[in-house]
């Protein structure tokens, strides 16, 4: 049997690319190692976050699965910084992680050119630096145009608590342990990541009159942008804050010796997630804070798992128990599942291109935490990335590359190919120089035209979205003609928003430009009557009080795209531009930079390399040696000065 596309594992990244590729309409063959543990949730049940919702957003804007998966099986939903402005407002819902796995396998099950096969790949198919398919556990060849390789964190996979090692997958499932040694032999680099998850306890055994309670909005959200809200905003499932106290971080300093990452055991190599770190590194990092939150979260309605948010430790079990039972309302808590740590190959990233096809093999991509990620949301973005670039490959289309100013996947896939990584990479709003442009609001206007064109997104999704652009255009244009003049019946109106009355007309446009005066209030004072969708409403407001800065933005982003437009021949050999630093083409010769804009991102490349680089592809070596001594000269000057 021979398949277009075969995506190898299926956790959330397998999903989106096993999906995409059938959808856009390859028959594609999705392997996983075990039927049952497709699309699970090994660590934390949630999907978004801060910068990480707006991921979702972007996938479902594209035509991924995540999104709409969710608000299928949520349990419940909250728009993070909803009291701050739009550019780090994001959507994070508590997943079911009984019904989010089961109702992702339906979808696949029933997505026509996609055939599912339980079994382990142990090889590639390989020859002249292109690849033909994968090598099963068992021998079985089977061909291909094109691999996804969604592994996951099963490359190697061992299982750490205090002094013991098992060679294992999460919870127990059996590793992938020869792949990675193949991908050796063909010449990829690899690199040895570490991450971790907390305990799970019995619900009934905790005293919640110790907690605090928090509860999901009550405004209906959906991460999608083509479903209305399926729940019942009053009847979501709360979460529980608590805090560690001055025992627990003692337990934890008395015990620090026995931990897998403090000398429990001596051969870890892997490198831990900085933003997501271990209770334990929380409290050696951070020795000046008395107290660490922690969340207390249900995993499902139909089981009594409740996952300690904060709490990922590799302590022995016995330590485990001390340090649960040191924390306020789990004085008596039974732990259900022991927290670990897990060790996992991956490899470097900038051995991909921005395509996430790897430069070494031809047709082979990567997605997830192969390529040194956490996190279920990169995952599937990437995921969903890689089959639309498998597909485009195998029809002759350029790739889809999204930018830095266009999405959030933009920004994760540019640092991890063009930066690379040490560390597993989370996305974080920090991270998007733009992130003003990348809002949870607008991710439909950014990117469905992508999907639309690469045939992820069908003709009544598209018009429907035509439909929005061209009401948001109209009421723009309304609320730039619709004008109040003063009078004393008008100026009382608005006193009571409270805002400053009128001394002379104003447009609804300009009006709408004050920070405290919104569509909503205005039509409840009976100032203005229009009748939109309240997703065009919102838009408009937003690109009314930010246009500002919206435009500056804008403008950054234009000359960021100056230097993306200057681009660099593929076979350019940097070993022949004179007086780059050393450091600078060694980094330069590992990333291949397609553009003057991506090598300005490189670590290691400074400002005075790019200059040089940039002469040289502008004028080739004619004149190299008059602008050389200009340097040499300007150089001297400012050492002498």
């Amino acid at each position: 049997m021979k398949y277009k596309i075969i995506v190898v594992g299926a956790g959330h990244a397998g999903c989106e690319a096993a999906l995409a590729s059938a959808r856009i309409g390859h028959k594609t063959l999705l392997i996983t190692g075990n039927y049952n543990n497709i699309a699970t949730m090994p660590c934390n049940p949630s999907i978004g976050g801060s910068a990480k919702g707006i991921i979702v957003r972007e996938i479902d804007a594209l035509g991924g699965e995540m999104g709409v998966n969710a608000d299928k099986t949520l349990i419940q939903m909250k728009m993070l910084n909803s009291s701050k402005g739009p550019a780090v407002r994001s959507l994070r819902a508590q997943a079911d992680k009984v019904t989010y796995p089961k109702e992702m396998t339906k979808t696949l099950e029933s997505t026509d050119n996609l055939e599912i096969k339980e079994a382990l790949v142990e090889d590639l198919i390989i020859e002249n630096n292109k690849i033909y398919g994968v090598i099963l556990e068992n021998g079985e060849k089977i061909e291909s145009e094109a691999v996804i390789l969604t592994t996951g964190t099963y490359l190697k996979s061992d299982i750490l608590i205090g002094s013991t090692r098992t060679r294992s997958g999460p919870h127990g499932e059996k590793p992938s342990n020869h792949l990675s040694d193949k991908l050796k032999e063909y010449g990829f680099k690899i690199l040895r990541l570490k991450t971790g998850t907390p305990p799970r306890i019995e619900r009934s055994t905790i005293d919640f009159t110790k907690t605090k309670l928090e509860e999901g909005d009550k405004i209906p959200y959906t991460f999608s942008h083509d479903i209305e809200a399926m729940y019942d905003v009053n009847n979501q499932i709360p979460c529980h804050l608590i805090y560690t106290t001055p025992l627990t971080h003692k337990i934890i300093n008395d015990n620090l010796s026995k931990s897998s990452m403090y000398g429990g055991l001596k051969d870890i190599t892997g490198v831990g997630p900085r933003y997501c770190p271990s209770i334990e590194d929380k409290i050696t990092r951070f020795k000046d804070k008395e107290k660490h939150q922690l969340f207390l979260e249900p995993e499902s309605l139909y089981y009594d798992d409740i996952y300690i948010q904060g709490f990922s430790t590799s302590m022995p079990k016995e330590i485990q128990e001390e340090m649960v039972h040191s924390l306020p309302g789990l004085e008596k808590a039974k732990i259900l599942r022991y927290a670990y740590a897990i060790e996992y190959d991956a490899i470097y990233p900038t051995q991909l291109k921005a395509s996430l096809e790897t430069k070494i093999v031809e047709n082979l991509f990567t997605a997830g935490q192969i390529n040194g990620t956490s996190g279920y949301e990169e995952a599937a973005a990437q995921g969903l990335i890689a089959a639309i670039n498998a597909s485009q490959k195998l029809k002759n289309n350029p790739p889809l590359i999204l930018k830095r100013n266009e999405a959030y996947i933009g920004v994760l896939i540019d640092d991890l190919v063009t930066k690379g990584t040490k560390e597993p990479y989370r996305m974080l709003t920090s991270r998007a120089e733009f992130r003003l442009l990348l809002r949870h609001d607008n991710a439909d206007i950014r990117l469905r035209k992508y999907g639309h064109q690469v045939g992820l997104i069908d003709e009544k999704k598209y018009k429907k979205f035509e439909t929005k652009l061209s009401q948001i255009k109209e009421l723009i244009e309304k609320l730039s003609q619709l004008k109040l003049t003063p009078s004393e019946e008008i100026n009382n109106k608005l006193l009571t928003i409270p805002t400053v009355a009128l001394k002379d007309g104003i447009t609804i446009y300009n009006l709408l430009k004050r920070n405290e005066v919104t569509v909503s209030k205005l039509q409840q004072l009976n100032l203005i009557n229009i009748n939109y969708p309240k997703e065009v409403i919102e838009e408009v407001e937003i690109t009314i009080k930010y246009e500002g800065y919206i435009n500056k933005v804008e403008r950054e982003a234009e000359r960021m795209l100056k230097n993306e437009a200057k681009q660099i021949p593929d076979n350019i050999d940097y070993n022949k531009i004179p007086n780059l630093a050393s450091e600078a083409r060694q980094k330069l010769n590992e990333v291949r930079p397609t553009s003057i804009g991506q090598a300005l991102r490189i670590s290691g490349v400074n400002p005075a390399d790019i200059s040089i680089l940039s002469i040289y592809l502008k004028r080739g070596m004619y004149e190299w040696n008059k602008v050389y001594r200009r340097i040499k000269k300007i150089k001297y000057f400012i050492r002498t000065k």
